[in-house]
Parts: structure tokens; C-alpha cells; sequence
């Protein structure tokens, strides 16, 4: 599980970067650094090697990013701002350095190769990343800059917007984060809070105090945006996700009559311990979701906690990130699981998880197993038996350089359907970044005209999306005929 590591390393590389003047690519550093997590043992920065930047940049990133070759510079620059860091922080010594700027040249000089090769990825890289959040591999629920649509206020009756699961911190992890909330630190800071009592019980009191109680400004200066505090907070409890400090801004400016800064209310709502706040976004602390979810249960509102993952078998994991887990958590949920579990049973248990279940729910099987190494080889190599997991564990063997047969026109057929069924939700979600992927890197016209003969339940409605999203006219076209056809087939 990379979260942990890679979020403290991104905060002490953003640090580093505020402190030097130096320009930073966080997103583009934290993605390197889970996929060296995830793919490369790579457990803290010191792991970092030369030859870590070779396997990251030619083989893996190509494999996984949907860019194009004339990116290739800006994430060379990135990966250069990484080896800054190690170097100036003591992560490796100089020498290793070196080597590893070295190995950046000639990397700089062939990685657009690589991006434009499709040896390298086939199908699955630009369609797996068509799903939504990156097929649960990044954080990206909310892009940094990116304002969701917010609309009128959350409304807080249950029959119509009713509350997501979820997942609460441990009791002990919650009553030791009380003791660093500024708010309860400074006696006196606010009239009125409860005191006594059991730490959490406490807790739960003070923050229905003060979401519900008059404060008069005591909390973010100003009357009117203390009364809508309750607000913000639903939002940031409903979208379950960090989203960018100007969304709090600009959520607060329909509901007052002035400006509101939204770094300001932030901060105070920090100070608060309800929200955590770093340069660029702002979320619900643990202890936050915990007392916005005791004060809608004192209210009569049923606010459901999420199970733990990890202890599910495979179909419960599934299902459970079927259900829209937050990125992070399902991270943490997929690290977990895999953590408990030996390699080949893993990927033995999600196999047949996948076996006959519908598009999506293989897809995120599929991606699961393709975090595993070599040692799921044997139980991998099995689903060659089956009709359905056999082009998926032809191209996992494939991109492992492991002994593996070629597709046949007919499997690469399938498999193209399958992996646009997984794309389907996330393109019926947001169909101008389906249509930009598919446009990227998409099957090729002749593929398309093909696809009608493909024995898959999802082939009509595949080839019907295509035919509305694929900006190129002709292969649009090419689309809506075969989708034409595979309908006749099917009443035939």
C-alpha cells in the first residue's frame, strides 16, 4: 500500500518546493511515485534507484498513462525535480544522483518512442483510464482547479439526497487526534462549548454546537458565515473527496451576500479540527466525518458506515468499489486486501470473482490483479482456460515478459468490447473526456467495423457509444453501421 508513504513524501516535496522557489509537478511526482509502489517495491524515497526511473518512464508509465509523445519533456521534468529531492532531503547520496540524471538524458531522448508505441500498452491503457478515477490506480476524483458542479445547496432530508456510507477512523486514532485541535487546546477560545464527559461524546457535542448554535462570527468572523457552516461541511461530507480551497469560496459566495475568501474559512474551520487543509485543497478530517455523522444521527438521519474491504472476499471488495468508494479509501481497501493475501491467491480468488460477472465488475478484477508481480503466474496463466479472463491474462503475461500465446483476431476483438464495456459509466458520467481518450488512442476504424461479430453481451450498446462519441466522422460511422449490424445479428 503506497498511500501513506506518498502522501507525506508529497507534502515534504511541496514544502521543499515553497521553500526553494522551485516549481513543483506534485500530481505528476505522486504518480510516479504510486506506480513505483504499486509495481516496483519501492516502500520509501531511499528506494529510489537508477534503474527505478528506467522501468517507471519506459515501460510502466507507457503502459498505464494515457499521453501523448510530446508530453514526454514535462514528465522527464518532473521525475529531474524528484532526483532534486532526494538528493537535497538525504534520500540518496549524490553519486546516486548523478547516475540517476543520467539516466534521465538518454530517457528524455526515447520516452516519446515508448508513449507512441502501442506494443506497449495495446488496448488497455487508454481505455481502462476511460472509467473514471484512473481504474482506481489514482487520486484523481477531483483534478486540482477542476470546480465540481455544485448547484443549490445540499438539501439535508433524507428522502431526497440520502447520506453516503462512510468509513470512520478507530476510536483510538480519533480521541489522540483531540489533542491537537487548536479549538479544544486553547481554553477559552469559544463561550459556550460543552465540556466533561466522555473525549468523544464531548467532541460530538461541540460539533453540534457549532454547526447548529448562533456563534455570532466567533468562528469565521463573520455572522452570516457561521450560520452556513453547517452547509459546507455537508458538502465536504457528501462529496467525500479533498476538492480545491477556492470550491469552499465559491459555495460560500451563493449562499452570502458578500465575497467570501475561502482559504479564511477554511483555515478557521481547521483550527476548528474539522477540516484539513494543505496548500491547494481542503477535506473533512477523520474526526470531522465523525461528528458531521453523530450530529445527522442525533437528527434522526440514517447515515450508514462503510464496511471494511479488506475483510471482504473478492465479490465483496467489488462490489464494495461498485458502490463509489472515494479513490483514497479504495486504495486503501485494495492495499489492504492484497496485503493479508499470498499473490497467487489473490489473484486465483479475483479470477474467478470475474469469471462470468458483468463488464465493470471484471474490469475492476482485472485491474486489480494486474498490481500483482510474477509470483501470480501459475494462477493467472489458469484463466487461459477461459473464454472470457483469457485475452486479459494474455496481455497481463505479455507485459510481464512472461511466455504467453498471441491473440487471435477474434480474442482481440473481444477483449476491445469488454474493455469499452468497463469504459461505458464513466463515459454516459462525462462523454467529452471519453471522446478526447477514444480519440487519443482509440480502436482503429477498421477494429470498429469488425466488432459487430463479436459474440458480447454489451456489443450493441459498446458500438452505440462509439458511434456517438468518436469525434472523427468516418470512424463514428464506421460505428453506428456495425452497431446496425450487431443488432440484426441478435434479433437473427
Amino acid at each position: 500500500m503506497s498511500i501513506e508513504w506518498v502522501n507525506r513524501a508529497i507534502d515534504d516535496l511541496r514544502a521543499w518546493g515553497r521553500a526553494r522557489d522551485v516549481e513543483v509537478d506534485a500530481d505528476e511526482v505522486r504518480l510516479l511515485c504510486d506506480y513505483a509502489s504499486d509495481y516496483l517495491n519501492v516502500d520509501e524515497l531511499g528506494d529510489f534507484t537508477p534503474e527505478t526511473f528506467d522501468e517507471l518512464l519506459l515501460s510502466i508509465y507507457p503502459r498505464k498513462v494515457i499521453a501523448p509523445p510530446e508530453s514526454a519533456p514535462e514528465t522527464v521534468a518532473a521525475a529531474r525535480t524528484l532526483v532534486d529531492f532526494l538528493q537535497e532531503t538525504g534520500s540518496v547520496d549524490e553519486a546516486t544522483a548523478a547516475a540517476m540524471r543520467e539516466r534521465l538524458a538518454d530517457i528524455e531522448v526515447r520516452m516519446p518512442a515508448a508513449l507512441a508505441d502501442e506494443a506497449n500498452f495495446g488496448m488497455a491503457k487508454s481505455l481502462f483510464s476511460s472509467i473514471g478515477p484512473e481504474s482506481l490506480e489514482q487520486s484523481v476524483a477531483i483534478p486540482s482547479g477542476e470546480v465540481p458542479d455544485l448547484g443549490e445547496a445540499p438539501c439535508d432530508c433524507p428522502g431526497c439526497t440520502p447520506l453516503p456510507a462512510v468509513r470512520l477512523a478507530p476510536r483510538e486514532e480519533l480521541v489522540a487526534a483531540l489533542g491537537i485541535v487548536p479549538l479544544l487546546a486553547e481554553p477559552g477560545a469559544l463561550s459556550g462549548l460543552p465540556e466533561g464527559g466522555d473525549p468523544l461524546d464531548r467532541w460530538a457535542r461541540t460539533v453540534s454546537f457549532l454547526v447548529e448554535h448562533d456563534t455570532d462570527g466567533a468562528i469565521t468572523g463573520s455572522p452570516e458565515l457561521d450560520d452556513e457552516l453547517y452547509d459546507v461541511l455537508d458538502m465536504l461530507y457528501r462529496l467525500q473527496v479533498r476538492v480545491p480551497v477556492s470550491v469552499v469560496g465559491d459555495y460560500l459566495d451563493q449562499l452570502a451576500e458578500d465575497e467570501v475568501d475561502g482559504e479564511v474559512v477554511a483555515g478557521r474551520l481547521a483550527w476548528c479540527g474539522l477540516v484539513d487543509l494543505d496548500e491547494d485543497t481542503v477535506g473533512l478530517t477523520p474526526l470531522g466525518v465523525w461528528g458531521m455523522r453523530e450530529h445527522y444521527l442525533a437528527l434522526g438521519l440514517e447515515a450508514p458506515e462503510a464496511g471494511d474491504l479488506a475483510e471482504a472476499d473478492a465479490t465483496g471488495l467489488i462490489e464494495g468499489l461498485l458502490e463509489g468508494v472515494p479513490t483514497e479509501v479504495a486504495e486503501d481497501d485494495i492495499g489492504r486486501w492484497l496485503a493479508i493475501r499470498d499473490p497467487g491467491a489473490a489473484a486465483a480468488e479475483l479470477l474467478a470473482a470475474a469469471s462470468g460477472a458483468p463488464a465493470v465488475a471484471r474490469g475492476i478484477a482485472i485491474t486489480i490483479v494486474d498490481r500483482l508481480g510474477s509470483e501470480a503466474e501459475d494462477q493467472v496463466r489458469a484463466g487461459l482456460e477461459d473464454q472470457e479472463l483469457r485475452p486479459h491474462a494474455i496481455h497481463w503475461l505479455t507485459a510481464r515478459g512472461l511466455r504467453a500465446p498471441q491473440l487471435t483476431q477474434e480474442e482481440l476483438l473481444w477483449v476491445s468490447v469488454d474493455m469499452l464495456a468497463l469504459a461505458m459509466p464513466g463515459a454516459e458520467e462525462d462523454p467529452e473526456v471519453f471522446a478526447e481518450n477514444i480519440s487519443a488512442s482509440g480502436p482503429p476504424a477498421h477494429l470498429i467495423e469488425e466488432m459487430w461479430r463479436v459474440d458480447h453481451p454489451d456489443v450493441v450498446e459498446v458500438l452505440e457509444l462509439l458511434g456517438r462519441s468518436v469525434p472523427d466522422g468516418t470512424v463514428a460511422k464506421a460505428a453506428r453501421k456495425a452497431a446496425f449490424k450487431a443488432r440484426s445479428r441478435a434479433i437473427g
